[in-house]
């Protein structure tokens, strides 16, 4: 620099190492924050729809989403409603289950203990939360022919009425392919579990999220099994059934439930999920569901059902 002291010179380098340093650990926080070991970028979800649209998030948003389809189709709520809650929770929260908020908002939803939502702890399980929004909505007279954002407003009454609407084309893709009208449109791609799944664990999820009729009650107990090679394989699978219907309902069931497994397959620690002939695998194809056999079981242990989604958990 012009006109400098040595003395100057000398007391600026310090200065200069600190301001590098600081940068670096941005950048390594960064990173860390984006990659997970080995350099990998992280583990995200990706759903597709028709003229090259897509909608990615994070594994955590994907499971949030796939509960709160679950939630409105179990209470026989139409594909509009689950879009309504969708944009509504990707409005509020980006799909993340946070514990703060505007004055006393928390969750999914951004309800408010003070305002009659319930508790806390209450309004933290998104079942819970995105019953109440689905409770509300359908007492909102014809909200299903509403615009989106008035309808989610009627619920909502938050102060920035019209947000909800940018969020509407992205909510139509969650809710096509999490309803189950699109098939396979919900891809995740991450590294296969590095610890072992629990199939009790994946029954109580599925309970959980689309009631307890969701499983018959022997695969809801856990059936008995002998202790070989193959039953050992087959304990590690949950079967769940579609409900009997016409063909095109049953179909929609069936990807509802995969979805559903895909969504929360990083949680649950799954290492495979089959339907219809495609199967979804932990770490392979980067996500994306590939054919298999007529019989759809490609090594699950136990023949199953056609009609059968076959839910495997890492071993």
């Amino acid at each position: 620099m012009p006109g400098q002291s040595p003395a100057d010179a000398g007391r600026s380098r310090p200065f200069r190492f600190g301001a590098a340093l600081v940068v670096l650990l941005a950048l390594a926080g960064y990173l860390v924050v984006q990659y997970e070991g080995g350099g990998r970028p992280a583990p995200r979800c990706t759903v597709l729809g028709a003229g090259g649209a897509s909608y990615e998030m994070t594994y955590e948003q994907a499971e949030n989403a796939a509960t709160i389809s679950a939630v409105g189709t179990s209470r026989k709520m139409p594909e509009r409603a689950v879009t309504i809650a969708l944009a509504t929770a990707l409005q509020e929260s980006g799909l993340r289950n946070i514990k703060h908020g505007d004055r006393d908002s928390v969750g999914l939803f951004q309800q408010r203990p003070s305002q009659g939502w319930g508790t806390v702890e209450q309004i933290m399980d998104p079942v819970y939360s995105a019953g109440k929004f689905y409770d509300h909505l359908k007492d909102v007279p014809g909200y299903s022919r509403l615009p989106l954002t008035v309808a989610a407003q009627k619920v909502q009454r938050s102060g920035f009425p019209q947000a909800y609407a940018k969020h509407e084309p992205d909510a139509s893709l969650l809710s096509a392919a999490l309803t189950g009208r699109a098939a396979g449109a919900l891809e995740c791609e991450g590294p296969a579990a590095a610890q072992a799944g629990d199939p009790a664990k994946v029954r109580a999820a599925l309970e959980r999220d689309f009631g307890r009729g969701v499983l018959p009650r022997t695969e809801a107990a856990g059936a008995e099994v002998t202790d070989d090679k193959k039953a050992a394989q087959e304990r590690r699978t949950v079967n769940v059934p579609v409900a009997a219907g016409a063909a095109a309902d049953g179909k929609r069931r069936g990807w509802e439930l995969a979805q559903w497994a895909v969504a929360h397959a990083s949680t649950l620690r799954l290492e495979r999920v089959a339907y219809d002939g495609r199967e979804w695998v932990a770490g392979e194809n980067d996500g994306e569901w590939r054919e298999t056999g007529s019989d759809g079981k490609a090594g699950s242990g136990k023949k199953a059902a056609a009609a059968d989604v076959v839910i495997v958990t890492a071993s």
